[in-house]
């Protein structure tokens, strides 16, 4: 286990510094705000692709939605974990980069202020990320016993959609947001939420429901409640994702007619 986690973490942060350095080198006239935040798209890109990889791969094998498990999710709940706090600082530096690059004489060194600032106005990745980091991955590696590998698959797969997002600002950056890559980009980011974000859950109830020949509508009084509170409280902030997706692709929609 210790050896794949530092496999984890020479993975992400390594690309992730790496990446910053390849840029620097390629787009000269950009600032560090720039850099980083591209340099945290593309990390973003990377983690998804891989979390989606092992969650399509878990949910597919597993044949029984309790019993049955796979490898692969195993070992990838080990490597994935470093991700979230690499991701966290990540979106703290961008943060702090593009503040400071507007002449705010906060951000001239970190300090709490910064920080605090950082958490207050994105509140909920960080709940998100913090939530990651101390609930949900050591729930899985260390306290499911081998039983729900499919339903951990399929919450991998829901990293599906924060490819096509993170992509979508990558595009921004380069200066395209004008172009048809970032119009098919944007429908992209809706399907994939809509599927993976979304109606993920109904399925992971129906096919609970399926294996156990119970119908769909009945499922939850099957479930323990805290089944229920927790895939709620993870289904809430993808609505609001969702709603806050569906302003940004009506924007992206309006400047293209304008």
């Amino acid at each position: 286990m210790l050896k794949t986690l530092a496999c984890g973490v020479a993975t992400f942060a390594g690309f992730y510094v790496g990446f910053r350095k390849v840029l620097r080198w390629s787009f000269t006239h950009w600032s560090d705000a720039d850099v980083l935040i591209v340099s945290e798209r593309v990390l973003d890109v990377l983690h998804a692709s891989l979390a989606t990889a092992a969650g399509v791969i878990t949910a597919t094998s597993c044949k029984h939605v309790m019993t049955d498990s796979h490898w692969v999710l195993s070992e990838f709940l080990v490597f994935g974990y470093p991700y979230s706090a690499i991701d966290l600082y990540a979106s703290y530096i961008s943060y702090y980069h593009t503040h400071r690059l507007r002449g705010n004489s906060m951000y001239n060194k970190h300090s709490m202020l910064t920080l605090k600032a950082f958490i207050s106005q994105y509140w909920l990745t960080v709940l998100h990320h913090l939530a990651v980091l101390g609930i949900l991955l050591p729930v899985g590696i260390f306290y499911r016993r081998g039983l729900g590998d499919f339903f951990i698959g399929c919450l991998f797969i829901t990293e599906l959609s924060v490819a096509f997002t993170a992509i979508s600002k990558i595009i921004v950056q380069l200066g395209l947001e004008n172009s048809r890559l970032h119009k098919i980009n944007s429908i992209s980011v809706l399907i994939t939420f809509i599927m993976c974000r979304i109606l993920i859950f109904p399925y992971m109830y129906w096919k609970y429901g399926y294996d156990f020949g119970i119908p769909l509508h009945k499922v939850p009084s099957h479930l323990p409640w805290h089944c229920n509170v927790g895939n709620l409280a993870i289904l809430m902030p993808q609505l609001y994702w969702f709603y806050l997706q569906l302003k940004k692709i009506q924007r992206v929609f309006r400047h293209k007619r304008d």
